[in-house]
């Protein structure tokens, strides 16, 4: 055995950026702990991190090129793969031109720089990613409203904690890790969770607000009545630098405590009591989640909380909710070259005179492709190639999905493992882990960093995202770098580093600078921070957040109730699974082995169920079978089940893509959808629910 290799290198298991050391012995990772020195995770791994051995050597990976015959997979070379797909997306090009060409993406394993680049050069305006109703939708309204995402400044000493539908411990999210929140919350700062759920983080809050799942726009605005009608708003803020305060107060005086407490079930006297407490706490910040995003009131409800950052004057100030400065390192857009992209075919995105907010941020809401696959209106989409994403697990209406993609002539996939959206594919190209990529990793992100992810083995002939599109790219005559680290260089160049350099340093963090506003107001047309969008109110849309009713409730759809009695919250997180992915790996699999269903003993006892049956759920859309788990911490009406469920045991095609996926019961309609991003209403829904009956 030969000596162990210690390297530092950066997680991709879930969102990313926790600080790992990775064991390598005889050129293979043994095992991985967190990085004490990590400036974001000070040597905190979660469950999924400490896996990561699990994947990258999991007897099922793939780690080779192959097709699809009628004799079924075959093993080919990266050229024979690279250059099948070069030439049916020439063939389409030539026929029907690029924008029948669909680039999909799921949350990403860092490529996102990548994947635009090549699509941009390509030609299409056809990028599906998980953003229109995560982050990403997150990311627009902001952009509308202040011209940055504000994000929870944890190192600055917040006094006051809102958890906004997000449950940081368990998932990481976005910019954020679990222990930045656990340390500012133990040093004393106050906590008011907003949950439909009685989880850990709800046990602890001083005010846990159990809202109706998805109302939660309807509950921003009730935080602003009570902020306004005791005036405990930041008169400074609000006079020199909102654009629309008075109109904003006018639409709030539509929205009395009793019209809150009605719509969100939230007692009318713990609203108040909440929104004195975030108000007067100060500083406080608002860490919120992506079921404010997943409904039809996605733009709105962003809106309306950023709003209450900027209304108590607790925006970009120490322990508020900040606008970061990030490194000196290109951007994103600057690396995918957006300018590639000519106005000619930006004009051809699919949905994008509906959807305006979503093409602002270059992408398609997955609806409008599976349309045009289906019925070739307003064009038809005739290829496609998806990275990192199950779609038939992850979206809305899972049935469409993989109609949809089953029908789709050509389908490349990259991917670990053969899911029930890769079993689709023409072509599989097998992806390198995160322990198997060089990348300035988070460079996505606006928490201030970008961090060295140093590839640490090379297993099989897997290679990471960012090479398979930079040597596609160059098949089809695209302009790439000769390798991945020379464009790391370019990436890095701003900051006087190349990729060498930056391994040694580590990570680059932005200098912090508070109240930026101050100086150069806001990246807005006005200048100001837009309670009234100008940008939303020239394309169309009601420039003032507000609440809609979620398109199937006991409200919009009483008809229902006789069949379907209960509001489904879909979506349950847990600490094993990053949505679709880790079902087949042993360590988180033995912590969850079957899917969940949470259910109020009380709603459990007048069907017959058990703690453990296995229950049918059922909307008017289809049905799933999940393991019941009782929980009282829930409002009787409401049941709580967990998505992205296959069963990579089932080795039949499509691996029981329809057994225990809850995107069986959901919907995506256009009418459901949020009107100006296209987010889909992704978590709630009207349900019933049914013992299996044993044996069955």
């Amino acid at each position: 055995m030969g000596d162990v290799n210690k390297v530092r290198t950066a997680c991709r298991q879930c969102h990313g950026g926790c600080g790992v050391i990775a064991h390598v012995q005889d050129g293979k990772v043994i095992k991985v702990e967190g990085d004490p020195e990590s400036p974001i995770s000070h040597g905190t791994l979660c469950s999924k991190g400490l896996s990561v051995t699990q994947l990258a050597y999991h007897p099922d990976r793939i780690l080779h090129p192959m097709r699809k015959t009628t004799q079924g997979w075959q093993r080919i070379t990266w050229d024979e793969a690279l250059d099948t797909i070069a030439a049916k997306f020439n063939t389409v090009i030539e026929d029907y031109g690029p924008e029948s060409i669909v680039i999909g993406q799921g949350t990403g394993r860092d490529y996102e720089s990548h994947l635009y680049r090549f699509a941009n050069q390509l030609g299409t305006p056809n990028v599906l990613t998980a953003g229109h109703m995560c982050y990403v939708s997150r990311v627009a309204s902001t952009l509308v409203t202040l011209g940055n995402l504000p994000i929870c400044d944890y190192a600055g000493g917040p006094k006051c904690i809102v958890l906004w539908g997000c449950n940081p411990q368990w998932t990481n999210p976005d910019e954020y890790k679990g222990e930045g929140f656990w340390r500012a919350y133990k040093k004393g700062a106050k906590l008011i969770c907003i949950d439909p759920r009685k989880g850990f983080t709800a046990k602890k809050a001083d005010l846990w607000l159990q809202l109706r799942p998805g109302t939660d726009a309807a509950l921003a605005v009730g935080f602003h009545r009570v902020i306004l009608e005791e005036e405990l708003y930041d008169r400074e803020f609000t006079e020199n630098y909102i654009n629309g305060w008075d109109a904003f107060k006018e639409r709030v005086k539509d929205y009395p405590l009793e019209k809150v407490q009605e719509i969100t079930w939230v007692d009318k006297e713990l609203i108040r009591k909440a929104a004195r407490m975030y108000a007067k706490t100060k500083p406080a910040c608002i860490h919120w989640g992506v079921p404010t995003e997943q409904t039809n009131n996605c733009a709105d409800c962003t809106r309306a909380i950023a709003g209450l950052m900027a209304a108590t004057g607790n925006l970009d100030t120490p322990g508020g909710n900040v606008l970061y400065v990030n490194p000196p390192t290109r951007t994103v857009a600057e690396f995918s070259r957006h300018k590639d992209l000519s106005k000619e075919q930006r004009a051809k995105r699919l949905g994008g005179d509906q959807y305006k907010l979503g093409a602002r941020v270059a992408f398609i809401t997955p609806k409008v492709a599976w349309e045009a696959i289906l019925t070739g209106k307003p064009y038809p989409l005739k290829a496609g190639l998806l990275c990192g994403t199950n779609p038939v697990s992850t979206r809305a209406n899972a049935k469409e999905v993989y109609e949809a993609l089953d029908k789709l002539e050509f389908l490349a996939v990259i991917d670990f493992f053969m899911t029930p959206s890769a079993d689709l594919a023409d072509i599989f190209l097998p992806a390198g882990t995160w322990l198997e990529q060089n990348h300035v990793a988070d460079n996505w992100k606006r928490h201030g960093y970008v961090l060295a992810r140093q590839k640490c083995v090379e297993i099989g002939e897997a290679w990471q995202d960012h090479k398979i599109f930079q040597e596609l790219g160059k098949k089809m005559g695209q302009e790439w770098w000769d390798t991945v680290e020379d464009g790391l260089d370019y990436l890095l160049e701003p900051a006087g580093l190349t990729w060498e350099e930056f391994k040694k340093v580590g990570y680059l963090k932005g200098e912090m600078v508070y109240h930026k506003y101050k100086e150069r107001g806001f990246s807005t047309p006005t200048g100001k921070f837009e309670l009234y969008s100008t940008v939303l109110e020239k394309w169309g849309y009601d420039p003032l957040p507000k609440y809609t009713e979620l398109p199937e409730s006991p409200v919009s759809k009483p008809e229902l109730l006789d069949h379907y009695p209960y509001i489904l919250n879909a979506g349950l997180r847990t600490p094993t699974f990053f949505h679709s992915a880790n079902r087949n790996i042993p360590w988180l699999r033995e912590i969850r082995p079957d899917p969940i269903v949470e259910i109020h003993p009380d709603t459990a006892e007048k069907h017959g169920i058990e703690e453990g049956d296995w229950v049918y759920i059922e909307s008017p859309r289809g049905g799933a079978r999940e393991r019941a788990k009782f929980n009282d911490g829930i409002d009787p009406r409401v049941i709580v089940a967990e998505h992205g469920w296959w069963y990579p045991e089932i080795k039949e095609h499509g691996h029981g893509w329809d057994i225990s996926n809850i995107n069986m019961l959901t919907d995506n309609s256009h009418e459901t959808m949020d009107p100006a991003i296209g987010a889909t209403n992704l978590r709630t829904c009207l349900c019933s629910i049914e013992l299996v009956e044993k044996g069955k």
